[in-house]
């Protein structure tokens, strides 16, 4: 089995290659479905579960400080909720940063938002009970996780002032096949979508250097809201993160999949996995995933769909 550095080694090889796109047939049929069981999907699609197994193997991830799964446990939420300064709230099987609140501190008798919104404690108890009933989560029964709060390196910060950027890395057979960070705006409301107007940067996998970036579906090279540049940069604890991403990975019996990680003061912390992690990461990147999932394994051809 390859190691990290001799994987890192062969994919500097492939820039030189004509970037060729997977697209979502492909990613399906010859990366998802074929790495990945169908039964251990429920380990990136409800968040708690996932946390027990990557926990248990030494990956670094928020602390949970309780989970509330009825609505009759919410009878004593604002006691709850008083033993934390911040933290966040999330629904375990949501996606695409829907339904989380991320509270910063007090105000009063109530909760302050990272946005500068004020929340009541009948305010979190609907929107927890919003979790439970699965208004986040397709409209199955969910459970609601309280967690702590992850501040931002300092390096993180100046590069998203507006909310928690995260790093995905997209990993296939244990190694890392393409990475990026996103990067919240005003567009985005302070969340890491793209698809809601966040900044996507492409990072350079062996150097850990940001080399393009996009906004909207357009190439950017400074932040819209704050000027800063874009490219060029070099990220915080580069190599603790594809360390985490690689022992995230083979924690799990799921062989294609996009890990989420943010960059804390003290170092990464695994954010969630995505078993369907979308393609988009590619135009961030300016170049197609193909050709470095075929020099990676050897057994792709290059047939058309």
């Amino acid at each position: 089995m390859r190691s990290l550095r001799e994987f890192l080694s062969l994919l500097s090889g492939t820039h030189e290659r004509a970037a060729t796109v997977l697209a979502m047939n492909r990613r399906n049929l010859h990366y998802i479905y074929t790495r990945n069981e169908r039964r251990h999907f429920p380990l990136a699609d409800d968040k708690l579960l996932a946390k027990e197994v990557l926990v248990a193997a030494g990956v670094r991830m928020p602390e949970t400080y309780r989970t509330y799964s009825y609505f009759y446990q919410l009878r004593n939420l604002e006691q709850d909720l008083d033993a934390n300064h911040d933290f966040v709230i999330k629904p375990a099987q949501g996606s695409g940063g829907n339904g989380i609140i991320v509270i910063v501190g007090r105000s009063g008798r109530d909760w302050l938002g990272i946005s500068g919104k004020i929340y009541t404690a009948y305010d979190l108890q609907k929107h927890i009970s919003d979790i439970i009933f699965g208004v986040y989560s397709f409209d199955l029964g969910d459970r609601a996780i309280i967690e702590s709060r992850i501040t931002q390196h300092a390096e993180m910060e100046e590069l998203s002032p507006l909310g928690l950027a995260d790093v995905r890395v997209i990993m296939c057979d244990d190694f890392p096949v393409m990475s990026m960070t996103r990067v919240p705006t005003r567009q985005s409301d302070g969340k890491a979508n793209l698809h809601q107007g966040a900044l996507g940067v492409a990072i350079d996998i062996p150097t850990g250097v940001t080399t393009h970036a996009r906004f909207l579906g357009q190439p950017i090279d400074r932040h819209p809201d704050s000027g800063i540049p874009l490219i060029g940069r070099t990220l915080p604890f580069w190599p603790e993160i594809l360390e985490l991403a690689q022992r995230a990975a083979r924690a799990v019996p799921l062989k294609y999949l996009g890990v989420d990680i943010s960059v804390s003061p003290d170092g990464p912390q695994l954010l969630e996995i995505n078993v369907r992690p979308g393609l988009e990461i590619q135009n961030v990147n300016e170049r197609g995933m193909l050709p470095i999932l075929q020099a990676m394994t050897m057994k792709e051809t290059s047939q058309d769909e």
